[in-house]
């Protein structure tokens, strides 16, 4: 049957038929175990949208397969563990395989030529079988197996050669009673295929190579699977019904399909993003990595529209406090810069792309010119402010500053109450600071920080009347700036004693520092004073909808919806593939980087299933789309350090995107954002926390 197989082209496939399996190919290699699946889908298409198909993948290298099976066909998706038993001694020589269900089959020729006893083999079954309970619980996530019985069922391998593990495979499932059993395989020898006919009720062998060596020769690309890499897959494997009602079963891409919204460069429509918004006065806008384009000006176009239409009054930004209120002052036509480009000289340390680019100035010489419209009516226009805390040693400057100007009493106590920090190096080093902070140093040291905040609200109302020429915005300032010192200080400490704390004041004192400002802007007002607030992702997502929730770990986003429920919204940007501006390493100058592709089983790669460029998608209106989304699936996270090579454990962690966001934007092809000048800039105060740290650590510098 080989023989004639390779040499009659046609015909053969039409006798490989006849005697009950597929074949249409000889000499095709696979990619990849993605694109044999795919190309496998492409076979079994009589078995699309059948509510009757089950969808199983052998344990571990069948599953990536099965996933694009399922996928295409619209089918619910399981694995299936088989497990060889190993001589004793000479384990890599299988005597036989236990398959799910506690099937056995042995190799006779090996038990009976090395005369193993049953006892041997009891043993080793039992050993064996304990272990393949053990990965179905991990690959399952604790769920129970799906049932097979009355069911069509497609079992899908990487490969065969022996054909071992198909076979238990094939009669575990005999005894589940499937109504049908199809075997389908990418690369298997001819002979093996036959055999399993006699099996199983179809068999689909996509190629049978001559002479057939390891099933590895079948791919470009034969990595390794790993345990999470199946149950990754599993966990985001699943189908729901159209939302018409029409009884069809469809993908979970063709569901959110079916309620996106169309934009243009990342932009929804002033209706659609009005509607979204309401009547909201906290508007937060994140970003899925430091450095696309798309992301810095979508969420600047947007912030636009609402500082034109709904009188928005600040943009609160990922950024230091000072170096924010520099630009602040520009924007407002204060200060001594002259050009946009001069107001954003004051970021200065790694990473300064974040806000030195090409997008950021455009947006600052837009707000320049907006506010210019209102002259000297202050209480009009629309101030840029910075929501975080590793300004600690230009906090402390600015504070002396300004109390040099209205209490110099005060400012040599200050002074001498901040000289402590000195001893950790010019320009300070949290870092440093940190580390000895850790093992008890700077308890005294920061209750003098304390002391002196409370000093400086104790005169409050005198700084902020004293001298005609200062306002009670200088006060306000000044305030936030000693609050930084204070918050910074305690975040630095915290870093290096572990744990997630660190984490959580930083986003305390972000969410803090919003409140402020909300506060101050009202009382300037004289009126409701709206926010939009840039920032990543991983702050603006709602934590209590991922998987460090159980660690106590909590975000900007989840503080702000907890004190203003129904006055925010939380919106997220997404991208597939494409370029991004990021660093190899701590303080190192910016790389324009190629952003792979979104792993199997991600938000990301289901919004690319979508098959739109880009679109909106309101979570809180879109029902059916949302329910798709209430199960925890991988999200990816690029910080201003992006480490490609260790992707997976770097950049993802699991989330419900539903619960997370209220609304999401998705561009599946992203550019690298411009910065100003390529260069790390100066690192001021050692590498700041991690993002989400509390992410089984896997995020050790992708600050975010």
């Amino acid at each position: 049957m080989w023989f004639l197989l390779a040499a009659r082209g046609h015909h053969a496939i039409l006798v490989a038929e006849q005697a009950g399996y597929k074949v249409m190919s000889n000499n095709r290699v696979f990619r990849d175990r993605r694109d044999a699946g795919r190309f496998l889908a492409g076979l079994l298409d009589q078995y699309r949208c059948r509510p009757d198909v089950l969808v199983l993948g052998l344990a571990r290298g069948g599953v990536p397969l099965a996933y694009e099976v399922a996928k295409d066909l619209a089918a619910p998706l399981d694995t299936f563990v088989v497990r060889k038993l190993g001589v004793p001694g000479q384990e890599e020589l299988s005597m036989g395989s236990i398959a799910s269900g506690g099937v056995l089959v042995l190799n006779d020729d090996v038990v009976r030529g090395l005369n193993l006893s049953s006892e041997v083999i009891r043993r080793v079954a039992e050993a064996e079988g304990r272990e393949l309970l053990r990965r179905e619980q991990m690959f399952r996530d604790g769920r129970p197996a799906m049932d097979g019985s009355g069911r069509i069922v497609i079992v899908v391998d990487d490969g065969l050669a022996t054909g071992a593990s198909m076979r238990a495979t094939v009669l575990a499932l005999r005894r589940s009673r499937a109504a049908r059993i199809v075997v389908a395989v990418p690369a298997a020898p001819a002979s093996t295929c036959q055999e399993l006919r006699a099996l199983a009720d179809e068999a689909v062998c996509a190629t049978t190579p001559s002479p057939f060596f390891a099933v590895g020769q079948a791919y470009w690309d034969f990595t390794q699977v790993t345990d999470e890499g199946v149950r990754d897959l599993l966990h985001a494997a699943a189908i729901s019904r159209l939302p018409d009602g029409a009884g069809v079963f469809c993908t979970e891409a063709a569901i959110v399909r079916s309620e996106i919204v169309q934009v243009k460069d990342g932009i929804p429509s002033d209706d659609v993003l009005f509607d979204l918004v309401g009547d909201a006065d906290l508007v937060l806008i994140g970003a899925a990595s430091h450095g696309t384009h798309e992301f810095y000006a979508a969420r600047a176009a947007m912030s636009r529209r609402l500082i034109e239409e709904k009188g928005f009054a600040a943009v609160a930004a990922e950024a230091d406090w000072p170096d924010a209120l520099r630009v602040n002052r520009f924007v407002r036509g204060h200060g001594e810069d002259v050009t946009a480009e001069e107001a954003l000289r004051g970021f200065e340390r790694f990473p300064s792309w974040m806000w030195r680019n090409t997008d950021v100035l455009d947006f600052v010489g837009w707000l320049r010119e907006h506010n210019d419209r209102f002259g000297g009516h202050e209480s009009a226009k629309t101030g840029f402010y910075g929501l975080d805390l590793y300004s600690l040693y230009r906090s402390i400057q600015e504070l002396i500053s300004y109390l040099e100007r209205v209490d110099p009493a005060a400012a040599a106590r200050a002074r001498e109450g901040y000289s402590c920090f000195d001893h950790y190096g010019d320009g300070f080093d949290g870092q440093v600071y940190g580390q000895a902070a850790a093992f008890g140093a700077g308890e005294t040291r920061e209750q003098q920080v304390v002391d002196h905040l409370v000093d400086l609200y104790r005169h409050a109302a005198d700084y902020a009347r004293r001298d005609g020429r200062l306002t009670e915005d200088d006060y306000f300032f000044a305030r936030q700036n000693a609050r930084t010192v204070h918050a910074a200080a305690d975040f630095y400490r915290s870093m290096f004693a572990g744990g997630v704390s660190s984490w959580n004041l930083r986003d305390q004192h972000m969410a803090d520092t919003l409140d402020a400002l909300a506060c101050h802007l009202r009382h300037r007002r004289s009126g409701p004073a709206k926010i939009v607030v840039w920032t990543h992702n991983s702050h603006v997502g709602d934590a209590s909808a991922t998987e460090v929730a159980a660690r106590g770990e909590r975000t900007l986003g989840q503080l702000v919806r907890h004190r203003h429920p129904g006055d925010c919204r939380l919106v997220g940007l997404t991208t597939y593939a494409g370029a991004v501006t990021a660093a190899a390493g701590w303080d190192r100058p910016a790389e324009r980087k190629r952003v792979r592709p979104a792993l199997r089983g991600s938000l990301e790669e289901l919004f690319h299933e979508v098959g739109e460029k880009e679109f909106f998608l309101c979570l809180g209106s879109a029902a059916w789309a949302a329910g798709t989304l209430t199960s925890a699936r991988l999200e990816r996270s690029i910080g201003v350090i992006y480490r490609p090579e260790t992707e997976r454990q770097s950049h993802y962690f699991r989330a419900r995107a539903a619960d997370r966001f209220d609304a999401v934007i998705h561009i599946d092809d992203t550019r690298a954002v411009e910065p100003l000048e390529r260069t790390a800039g100066r690192n001021c105060g050692g590498p700041p926390e991690t993002s989400l740290r509390g992410m089984k650590g896997h995020f050790e510098e992708s600050y975010v």
